[in-house]
């Protein structure tokens, strides 16, 4: 799946706890904007994780992650943890955004 500036996968796994992982490739900037996207990401993530079950997230940061700043990749990581969430119950609802 797609949002705003991460390229997200997922998959179900058999483990009770989430697992999570990051992509930033050189195409995002310099080591320092690298860095920044992925604390960015971490912090979105122990913010919005919640109650996710056994499930692998990957998130893969598009060059544009680099200028969208902590707000904006807090978006994307909100949005795609919210329709992993609406996927995996089942449930038919949009994420709103």
């Amino acid at each position: 799946m797609e949002v705003s500036h991460l390229v997200v996968r997922y998959r179900p796994n058999q483990r009770a706890e989430p697992r999570f992982g990051l992509a930033v490739g050189r195409k995002v900037g310099n080591a320092v904007a690298r860095n920044r996207v992925k604390r960015a990401i971490r912090e979105a993530v122990r913010q919005e994780r919640g109650s996710l079950g056994g499930v692998d997230v990957v998130f893969i940061a598009r060059p544009s992650a680099a200028r969208a700043g902590s707000a904006g990749i807090h978006e994307g990581v909100s949005t795609a943890l919210q329709l992993i969430r609406s996927r995996l119950t089942g449930h038919s609802c949009r994420a709103e955004r």
